[in-house]
């Protein structure tokens, strides 16, 4: 589905320039192609090409909207780059999990326990 919307997107971004470049303007490119006077007829290409230019913008932003929330999130994973830091600290701030003891045996670091009377 994404590949598909992709495809769109850039062909519509591709003849969105095209059409760009062919409008007529002071100094534009449409004076170098002739500025379509006798291709289009006597009115010029004005009309056509801003019409191109509107429909091909709303492909555009459509595709791109789409384009979006398709490849929205996923669950289980961050979405951007900011997320993917606050999860990293999350972890380190919170370290390994603590060992528990076995049964009887003096937890690291605990206090230690005096020697029995008797010299054992």
């Amino acid at each position: 589905m994404s590949t598909l919307i992709l495809i769109i997107h850039l062909i519509a971004c591709l003849l969105l320039i095209g059409v760009v470049l062919m409008q007529t303007g002071k100094g534009g490119m449409g004076a170098a192609f002739g500025g379509g006077e006798s291709f289009f007829g006597g009115q010029g290409a004005a009309p056509f090409l801003t019409r191109a230019t509107t429909v091909l913008a709303v492909v555009f932003m459509l595709t791109s909207l789409s384009l979006t929330l398709v490849s929205g999130r996923r669950p289980g994973r961050a979405a951007t780059a900011i997320e993917k830091a606050v999860e990293q600290d999350r972890k380190q701030q919170r370290g390994p999990a603590p060992e528990v003891p076995a049964a009887g045996a003096p937890a690291p670091g605990g206090p230690v326990q005096p020697a029995a009377p008797g010299g054992k």
